[in-house]
């Protein structure tokens, strides 16, 4: 314990500038004291200044204070020496089997403070001193200490090796580029080093923008977990309630639908973890890559940076990060319930009582080819309605909700929040998710073909309002015949053949909506991918009083 005690005392007395103790102490007026010598010399840097400053707490002075040799310190200074400054330092000073030793040290050895790759040999804290009081070794690279010091030396010419080889690709010494490597590509080690550091910083940042990409495909595959749980439970809950409007002989069958729609919820939750499990792998793997990569461009040996940087492996080809669609899977079991209902007695003497999940299936990665024949647009047709909470007071809708027509006459409806205030125009009742399929009959020079958010506008004659006009709506214009595309406030002209009908095809996961112009044959007018975020609703709109359009019964 005494020990101890001299320890402290020596680092309380000792000078922070030459870190030995104190010699002629003197205390500058912020009460830190250092060597009259050391703090001239640092003074003496800053004349040019004119500003003094302490190498502690950077409290500057001005003018140059006068400095006064510290009695009482030199005092304490001579009584330290004479009581314990002597004694041999405390066992944690001394090097053991995985220490780097000082070389200069004999009997028993005091562990390196520093080693210098000029002079190869490592030094303790009181062997090191001369490196910095004499202008000899002010050029010396001291690093860590380090027991490889002896790698920097040529194995031939026994010189130290400070030229490095391109065309060799290693390490040599000046005899060797006036021998063997006469003529070569070569460099300082320092340069290539500088060069193969700016590699490192390359390869470290490629690997964090990967991690980046893959922590953010993580997020995505976990909101798609939490968006087949709601679509799943939405499912089950809607299900559920139908079913309870039928009779005992349907209660089997809301049975098997609720088993098929948590079985399948399982086998899309189990791709989701897989997928996710693999890149919280890939993940892992990066960051020990990163972290081996930042270790090595924290070496300050360039030899030893070079030694290893060869050494290291290669990066990996990144895969394409995942992209992720809005998930709507499960919906179409509400609909197939619904339509079960509408058609008990059928369902039940043709015993076609089975609810299918056919193309419910989560696309994660691959979307669906779109149909080439109307016939094929036909097995996703929908059978759609125009919601009378939603129209505007110059429609009238009739044909059971599915035909809209614009009158000059103003319509008493009662107050909704979903009712478009001032534009004409309506949206349909039902939601549209996954893959679906609608014409619109048309009759009149101005009529829009639209599908839009939920969210839209309704009350007042802004953009946020009208469809095509926002980035919440698609719509396709057709005037006298003739096309246009609308969608946030961009017109893209269109053209295609005549047609009093209009077919609109929406695969929701995969981000495509597509317009075709109908008659004997489908002509596309345009197609447009992006990102779904919600579920779509069919929407018209209109120009001209005295037009209308009808959404088509396809069934």
């Amino acid at each position: 314990m005494a020990q101890k005690g001299v320890e402290l005392d020596r680092e309380t007395f000792s000078c922070s500038i030459c870190l030995d103790l104190l010699k002629d102490p003197v205390t500058i007026n912020c009460g830190h004291s250092y060597c009259m010598n050391c703090i001239k010399s640092h003074w003496d840097e800053e004349d040019r200044k004119y500003i003094y400053s302490c190498p502690q707490c950077r409290q500057s002075f001005t003018p140059r204070p006068v400095l006064v040799k510290s009695t009482m310190l030199a005092d304490l200074v001579e009584e330290l020496k004479k009581t314990g400054l002597q004694a041999a330092p405390a066992d944690h000073c001394y090097a053991g089997a995985e220490d780097v030793a000082c070389d200069v040290c004999t009997g028993r050895k005091l562990k390196a403070y520093k080693s210098c790759l000029q002079c190869l040999i490592s030094y303790c804290e009181k062997h090191l001193q001369l490196h910095f009081e004499s202008p000899a070794f002010e050029k010396h690279k001291l690093v860590e200490p380090s027991k490889k010091l002896q790698e920097n030396v040529c194995s031939r010419h026994d010189e130290v090796m400070k030229i490095f080889c391109r065309t060799d690709q290693q390490l040599i010494c000046y005899l060797c580029l006036m021998d063997e490597h006469k003529g070569h590509d070569t460099v300082s080690a320092a340069a290539e080093r500088t060069e193969g550091q700016k590699k490192l910083e390359r390869s470290r940042q490629t690997i964090q923008q990967r991690i980046q990409d893959r922590e953010k495909d993580v997020k995505l595959l976990q909101q798609q977990a939490e968006a087949i749980d709601q679509s799943a439970d939405k499912a089950v809950e809607d299900s559920e309630k139908i079913f309870t409007e039928l009779i005992r002989l349907l209660e089997k069958r809301s049975s098997d639908v609720k088993q098929q729609v948590r079985s399948q919820q399982k086998r899309e939750e189990s791709r989701v973890r897989e997928l996710q499990e693999e890149l919280e792998q890939e993940i892992t793997e990066l960051k020990r890559e990163d972290a081996e990569l930042k270790k090595l461009s924290h070496t300050e040996d360039h030899n030893q940076f070079l030694h290893n940087y060869p050494s290291l492996s290669p990066l990996s080809q990144s895969t394409s990060s995942i992209h992720i669609s809005p998930l709507s899977c499960f919906e179409d079991v509400t609909a197939a319930v619904s339509e079960v209902r509408d058609k008990l007695q059928d369902v039940l003497r043709e015993k076609r009582t089975n609810v299918s999940l056919t193309g419910t299936e989560v696309d994660v990665l691959l979307p669906q080819p779109e149909p080439k024949t109307r016939a094929g647009f036909l097995k996703y047709s929908r059978e759609i309605t125009l919601d009378p909470n939603t129209v505007n007071k110059y429609l009238i809708l009739s044909e059971g909700n599915r035909k809209a027509s614009s009158t000059l006459q103003q319509h008493s409806y009662s107050s909704h929040p979903d009712r478009f205030t001032d534009w004409v125009q309506v949206l349909s009742r039902e939601s549209l998710t996954g893959r679906c399929y609608w014409e619109v009959e048309r009759r009149g020079l101005g009529v829009y073909v639209a599908v839009a958010y939920k969210n839209i506008s309704r009350a007042g004659g802004s953009d946020e309002c009208v469809f095509g006009e926002n980035d919440k709506s698609w719509v396709i214009d057709c005037y006298n015949n003739s096309y246009t595309f609308w969608s946030n406030k961009v017109q893209t002209p269109v053209s295609g053949p005549e047609s009093s009908r209009v077919g609109v095809y929406l695969d929701h996961s995969a981000g495509i909506l597509s317009f075709y112009s109908v008659s004997e044959t489908m002509t596309l007018l345009h197609r447009v991918q992006t990102t779904f975020t919600q579920p779509l609703y069919a929407g018209l709109r209109f120009s001209y009083f005295g037009d209308s359009a009808e959404l088509c019964k396809l069934k």
